[in-house]
């Protein structure tokens, strides 16, 4: 296939053109000689601008001639002339136009043959007053010119703000400047089901993290479901494999804002930018992903059957490293793992599991129940180890999907005090109790025998009493 862009056809015609007369342009003819050597171009078969053979009349090859003889560019001179009426609509009268404008406004959805064929009917209703009908390829210029094309229904207001919003604003296409300054991630819903070893048919979630500038796929994984649980489970591999990033942009799903994933965000200095809602154009290269991974790799899973949840994982992450990112990306020229080792890169090292574990949590405070020392969490009692008996109200993060463990921290330094596990009743009725760790500056001196029984305060107002000179307000009673 040939990379040379095709001529528009008039610019073809007018090449034909030049050809037939070219002969003429660089031998001008002496004079008397002009009309015998037209004569004998007419009868000669030429091939026009659509590759079919064709004569041209004496007169056509005669005005030809004297437009391109004295023009500068012969080119330019032989083209056809644009119409005087050009981008102007005649056909359709004023009143016509107003009544199309308003059905459009009603009616985005329709297509343009329907909007043609109601046009049709309400000439055929009040001809007087809207005149002759218009052929269906006038009312679609008419409409394309005045961007009045097919749109989809709106259900609810958010789409319907979403599409105004588009129609108003412009739609570009971005790139981060370095690797790993921004990271697209999304779930997909797979086209094949799987089967688990229950026997029991699930549609598979696929989370993949994509970094913005060089397509890496930062991390892939199918999961069962579509939860804050899988999210940070994909989320947590991805920033061990690649480090952290800086911006992470999403749509807004219930996992993207759960709170944990949110938390996450804010503890690891992440800045999240959700895409606007119903506008799924924001995250096009996460979709052109998708379509490359049913479009490839699903392809050749469509003879595995069952497929399991298992397999589906390691064709996955064997296709991406073996395929996708050795390969040359239609927009980047090169592959994506070459663009990301190229940088620039601005990620930050990644934390340890246990700082991850700690950082995509539901973060709160709890009252310390004295009696025992324990706090309770989504209806689970935590036990706290007793040299943070002192604090009221601890300050804990925990996942909602795993009450296992949680942590106490600091609220102003941040720092991990402790890990806090469920309290287990039956191991603590053994008896067996752990001496408290002393408090600094906790230690009380043993009361001392002289002093006086009478507390300051209340001596003091003894003696403002006393110095009122006020008689006792009371009567003793003789026994």
């Amino acid at each position: 296939m040939s990379d040379r862009p095709e001529l528009p056809r008039a610019r073809r015609q007018a090449r034909v053109r030049l050809a037939v007369i070219a002969p003429l342009l660089a031998s001008p003819p002496a004079r008397g000689e002009l009309a015998s050597l037209l004569r004998a171009l007419s009868e000669r078969l030429y091939t026009d601008a659509d590759g079919k053979p064709v004569r041209f009349g004496f007169s056509t090859i005669e005005s030809w001639y004297y437009k391109a003889r004295d023009a500068a560019d012969p080119l330019e001179a032989l083209l056809q002339s644009v119409r005087s009426d050009v981008g102007r609509t005649t056909a359709i009268s004023s009143t016509l136009l107003d009544a199309l404008r308003s059905q459009y406004a009603a009616h985005r959805s329709w297509s343009y043959q329907l909007h043609h064929d109601n046009l049709v009917a309400l000439c055929e209703e009040s001809p007087e007053r809207y005149g002759s009908t218009p052929s269906y390829a006038t009312v679609r210029r008419a409409m394309k010119r005045r961007g009045w094309t097919k749109r989809k229904r709106s259900k609810t207001d958010g789409q319907r703000r979403a599409a105004e919003r588009l129609e108003r604003r412009e739609t570009r296409s971005f790139e981060a400047a370095a690797v790993h300054s921004l990271w697209h991630f999304d779930f997909h819903s797979g086209r094949r089901r799987v089967v688990d070893s229950r026997g029991q048919w699930h549609t598979p979630k696929c989370l993949c993290v994509l970094d913005d500038r060089s397509r890496l796929v930062c991390h892939i994984q199918w999961y069962l479901g579509e939860t804050a649980q899988h999210l940070v489970h994909g989320l947590m591999q991805a920033i061990l494999k690649r480090g952290l990033p800086r911006e992470v942009l999403h749509d807004n799903g219930a996992a993207m804002g759960a709170d944990e994933t949110l938390g996450g965000y804010a503890d690891l200095s992440i800045t999240s930018r959700p895409t606007l809602p119903y506008s799924p154009q924001q995250n096009g290269k996460q979709e052109k992903l998708w379509d490359r991974l049913e479009g490839r790799l699903m392809k050749m899973l469509e003879d595995v059957e069952p497929l399991s949840l298992e397999l589906l994982n390691r064709a996955t992450h064997a296709w991406v490293e073996q395929e996708y990112h050795v390969l040359d990306h239609d927009e980047l020229g090169v592959p994506p793992i070459h663009r990301a080792l190229a940088g620039p890169d601005v990620s930050r090292p990644a934390p340890s599991l246990d700082r991850l574990r700690r950082a995509f949590c539901v973060e709160g405070t709890r009252t310390q129940r004295r009696g025992d020392g324990t706090i309770s969490v989504r209806g689970v009692r935590f036990e706290l180890p007793g040299r943070l008996r002192t604090l009221d109200r601890p300050t804990i993060r925990y996942r909602r999907w795993d009450l296992s463990e949680a942590w106490v921290i600091d609220p102003r330094s941040r720092a991990l005090l402790a890990t806090i596990r469920p309290i287990d009743k039956l191991a603590n009725a053994d008896g067996r109790r752990r001496a408290l760790e002393p408090i600094e500056d906790a230690h009380l001196p043993e009361p001392d025998a002289q002093r006086d029984p009478i507390p300051p305060l209340l001596r003091k107002q003894l003696a403002d009493h006393a110095a009122t000179g006020l008689p006792p307000a009371w009567l003793p009673l003789e026994d």
